[in-house]
């Protein structure tokens, strides 16, 4: 019980790097909050034509899901290069 513990605990505890800030993540971090003002900032509504229908709907909206689609794309390619 002893040695079990004391020895995977001071390798696998929070000093790890969890919670690191890496400079990858300081960037991504940053770019997330650049595109959150940016998205906040562009509220006015627009028309949105995709194929057929046309809807009115907020930029800000338009943006966010754009985002959304291109943060899905890139985890799938991210996940198909494993």
């Amino acid at each position: 019980m002893g040695p079990s513990t004391s020895s995977g605990g001071s390798k696998g505890g929070s000093g790890g790097g969890r919670g690191a800030l890496t400079p990858g993540r300081i960037a991504v971090a940053a770019l997330a909050v650049l595109t959150l003002v940016f998205i906040f900032e562009n509220t006015r509504s627009t028309k949105i034509r995709l194929l057929i229908p046309e809807v009115t709907v907020p930029l800000w909206m338009a943006l966010f899901g754009t985002a959304v689609i291109g943060a899905l794309c890139g985890a799938y390619y991210m996940r198909r290069r494993k």
